[in-house]
């Protein structure tokens, strides 16, 4: 990386919140700009910096900082000159000149460690001395926690979020446990905050570092989905990472469970190593699953046979054997399943069982796990449903995010249906149970074919399998169904069949290509211009969405992005965007949330102005504006939330002209493409085939390898999770 030294003419903004700066520098006979962030620096300072060349669309060649470091003056004059620049609130010239004549070249050691020894000097009055001790102490704090976290190869930007959590106190936390900013900052993995570890002497056998280190191996594992580790996978992975025997890992281990930090449990026959927050939530759900089904429901004075005939004859249709029997399991139980792949009636059965509990004079709520699969069942129920976040009332308390919704303040509802529950992960579900009062009846609805839930557990399939609730499993599909192809070869592909493909004016395409750079080609003609021009409703960037199996490669979601950018949101004269590490944001791209982040603050002028926090992973949005003087990218969300993205969570934000087929999860396009391909075999299969086919209303186009479409429908294996609540419910009923 290029480095520069030299000394900062003029600071044309600083946003005081997030440390963000744009200098003109003085390098020779050079002047340049330098971007990034630097809270503490100040005009007429002399700095070496270190960062990397970038070119803005406005503003030309930036250098984007990376480290910086204060060159500090030795000479009395030099020391007069940095006093005199206003780098301390307080100090002029005439109080600069003041104190040099006083304390010499021990003036800048003064400052730093007696600083109160500016009374001795006369003509300073109090009030000004104490202006000058909190200007340079706060200044100093800053300054003292960036460079010394930049020693350890932490950024500004990672400084700035350790200093925002932490405050003055950052570099002693630090210091008694490195290990905590795996815990608390993102960005800051177990090897960055190991590598500090190692700096300040700890000791690979520290009991504290192993402790630490096996925190993070489970919480990486369950990051993919998994609810706790098994013990011989924990000890293997331990030694790898930490290089430490297996006796010093078990002892670790133990001593966490001591304190109450892990819990091991025999879960089937093996050991499985939970960390406490997925622990009480698997019991959370367990206790809730094992109430609700035990529970004694009043009986309601509903015919259900009566009920569903009238509702046949309103609609001019006639339900299904299994779809009756769902409607039926509604009314008699407390809680039940339906599960069922696209053209098996789940929308018709929803609208039945509303209408028939609305009439008997119950309040029923309905939720999904996102925003567009809510808007879904609001259209095809013409009633409204919410986001699970938003039912339970989403809040910021005093120290940390509240769902105001709990056990203690239930949900005022007699029936809830939730849609799309393979999404749901164990959190969410432990979350949205806590908030179910005794007597509600609950009825879930979703595909446990799909892939499951990004997040950790395997809610839907454990709660089928586990035998305790009574499940309606739909087969049967119906006339509207069986005309389109893709809901007839979504059916075929779950079967382990081979697609129907290229059916004359069907809705089912394939498009047998060459691999990589070709496939590509061919992706980037149908949706910039073929697709358009074949039905000239679909917009290129509403409309058709490319869906990837994975991140990496030519056609992979990040090259895909990459290239689809340019073509349909290229850069343009006046267009304003931002790199972020290696990502251009540019107004008018189309992004995604790519975690949930609870304390993101956004505004909503649909009707009024409406504010409230919580953006989630998944949320599609565009960006609006990239407002350079704040440095800040303003994102409009789907359901109209606009939310202002700083720095320092820019990292949560991704472009989605393509996205992975599970992130897709929850969200129906009217046209979505599919590159086909080979690849890892644990990945490329048969739930992944069908969830990403299943996520298209009007068109389906697949383009690649038949081999690869081969393959993936005959390979039913897939990555296996590890979860203990379908063994802790089954446990309970056979108990």
């Amino acid at each position: 990386m290029p480095t520069v030294q030299g000394v900062i003419n003029s600071i044309i903004f600083k946003n005081d919140e997030n440390g963000y700066t744009i200098a003109k520098v003085n390098s020779g006979n050079n002047a340049i700009t330098i971007v990034g962030t630097l809270p503490y620096i100040v005009e007429g300072q002399e700095y070496n910096i270190t960062g990397e060349w970038v070119n803005h669309a406005k503003f030309g060649e930036q250098l984007k900082v990376t480290v910086i470091e204060e060159i500090v003056p030795t000479s009395k004059a030099g020391i007069e000159k940095y006093l005199a620049s206003g780098v301390i609130s307080g100090i002029g010239p005439i109080t600069a000149k003041k104190i040099v004549d006083f304390f010499g070249e021990r003036s800048l050691e003064v400052l730093d460690n007696n600083i109160e020894r500016l009374n001795e000097i006369k003509g300073i009055g109090s009030k000004k001395i104490e202006l000058i001790m909190r200007s340079y102490s706060s200044q100093r704090e800053v300054r003292g926690i960036i460079m010394f976290f930049q020693g350890f190869g932490i950024t500004p930007n990672g400084a700035m979020k350790i200093y925002k959590r932490f405050g003055g106190n950052s570099i002693n936390v630090v210091k008694d446990n490195p290990y905590i900013l795996t815990e608390t900052i993102t960005g800051i993995g177990f090897k960055a905050a190991d590598n500090i570890a190692r700096h300040l002497g700890i000791d690979k056998n520290s009991t504290f570092r192993i402790k630490s280190g096996i925190k993070y191996i489970i919480n990486e594992f369950c990051a993919i989905g998994n609810t706790y580790m098994p013990m011989d996978k924990l000890i293997a992975k331990g030694k790898e990472i930490l290089e430490v025997e297996e006796e010093a890992l078990n002892s670790s281990i133990y001593e966490a469970v001591i304190e109450g930090k892990l819990k091991v449990e025999d879960i089937e026959g093996s050991k499985g190593v939970f960390t406490i927050p997925f622990l009480y939530a698997e019991l959370g759900v367990t206790k809730q699953i094992v109430t609700l089904a035990a529970a004694h429901y009043d009986e309601m004075d509903i015919n259900a046979e009566e009920e569903i005939r009238d509702f046949e004859v309103k609609n001019n249709i006639t339900l299904a054997i299994s779809q009756k029997e769902a409607v039926k399991g509604a009314v008699n139980n407390g809680i039940e399943v339906i599960t069922g792949g696209p053209g098996t009636g789940k929308t018709t059965i929803i609208n039945c069982i509303v209408d028939i509990f609305e009439g008997a004079g119950k309040r029923v709520f309905m939720a999904a796990p996102t925003g567009r699969a809510a808007k879904r069942m609001s259209e095809a129920t013409g009633r409204e449903a919410k986001t699970i976040h938003r039912m339970l009332e989403l809040g910021a308390g005093e120290e940390d995010v509240e769902l105001y919704r709990s056990e203690e303040a239930p949900l005022e509802c007699d029936v809830l249906i939730l849609d799309e529950a393979s999404m749901i992960d164990i959190n969410l579900m432990n979350n949205l149970l806590n908030a179910i009062a005794v007597g509600t009846r609950l009825i879930i609805v979703g595909d446990v074919d799909q892939l499951p839930s990004v997040g950790p557990g395997n809610v839907l399939r454990d709660i089928i399998e586990s035998q305790a609730v009574k499940v309606v499993r739909l087969n049967e599909i119906f006339r509207q169904g069986r005309e389109s192809m893709i809901v007839v070869n979504a059916h075929l592909i779950n079967e382990g069949k081979m697609p129907m493909l290229n059916k004359k004016n069907g809705d089912f395409y394939f498009i047998e290509s060459g691999e990589g750079e070709v496939i590509l080609e061919e992706i980037v003609s149908l949706i910039n211009k073929r697709l358009p021009k074949f039905n000239k409703k679909w917009n290129k960037m509403e409309h058709i969405q490319i869906l990837s199996p994975m991140k990496k490669g030519i056609v992979g979601v990040d090259n895909l992005n990459k290239e689809l950018q340019d073509i349909l949101n290229p850069k343009i004269k006046g267009k304003a965007e931002k790199l972020f590490k290696d990502t251009i944001f540019r107004v008018g791209d189309k992004v995604m949330q790519t975690k949930n982040n609870y304390n993101m603050k956004w505004t909503r002028y649909s009707h009024g102005k409406e504010e409230g926090i919580g953006i989630f992973n998944g949320d599609i949005g565009y960006i609006i504006d990239i407002n350079e003087e704040e440095d800040k990218v303003v994102v409009n969300f789907e359901d109209d939330k606009t939310v202002e993205y700083e720095d320092m969570y820019l990292e949560e934000l991704t472009l989605s002209y393509a996205i992975t087929i599970h992130k897709s999860q929850g969200s129906e396009f009217p046209v979505i493409i599919m590159p086909m391909f080979m690849g890892p075999p644990l990945l490329m299969n048969r739930n992944l085939l069908y969830t990403g086919i299943t996520r298209a209303k009007q068109l389906v186009v697949l383009v690649g390898s038949p081999k690869a479409i081969q393959f993936m429908k005959d390979n039913d294996r897939s990555f296996e999770r590890f979860s203990g609540l379908k063994w802790r419910i089954k446990q309970i009923f056979e108990a």
